[in-house]
């Protein structure tokens, strides 16, 4: 198999084949302390929010550099107009819990999708990870370095050589 072979076998690869088990993801749920977010993000790039463990209904995602807001006081969050929603999401601000800081939006991808669709979407919003959703349940995850163990992997089982 040549790199362009395995690049075409991977791009066509479900997501639901290599996001890793739930059970190995950051996941918090919406009442989870934030100081107990804060020590899982001491080696995790990001947390997922779910509403709580039996539904495993996504509420946001807490991102790695989003503890800068957390930690910064209100008063530096503050433009002309007043406070803004970044502001009440600061420790000194009233945030206690995961719900209270979490983004929202997070972006999200259906299992059934493609490692292509992945990329596309991870390039076009310039994310690093995806939340695997089936409806509005979580139920795994899609990262850039999951993709390049994978792509990786694929190279060294079908013996694909580099030409360059």
């Amino acid at each position: 198999m040549d790199v362009e072979a395995a690049l075409e076998k991977f791009h066509s690869l479900k997501v639901s084949e290599i996001m890793p088990r739930l059970d190995t993801m950051p996941i918090v749920t919406a009442d989870s302390d934030l100081l107990n977010v804060l020590k899982l993000l001491r080696t995790r790039h990001h947390v997922w929010v779910v509403k709580d463990r039996e539904s495993m209904k996504l509420v946001g995602v807490i991102r790695y550099m989003d503890v800068i807001d957390i930690l910064l006081p209100p008063e530096s969050h503050r433009f002309k107009l007043g406070m803004t929603s970044r502001s009440m999401r600061s420790l000194l601000g009233g945030a206690t819990k995961a719900e209270d800081v979490a983004d929202r939006h997070p972006l999200t991808i259906e299992e059934e999708a493609t490692v292509l669709d992945a990329l596309i979407k991870m390039r076009r919003y310039k994310a690093q990870v995806l939340a695997v959703v089936e409806g509005e349940r979580l139920v795994g995850e899609i990262s850039l370095r999951i993709l390049i163990d994978e792509f990786l992997r694929l190279l060294r089982v079908g013996g694909a050589q580099w030409k360059g």
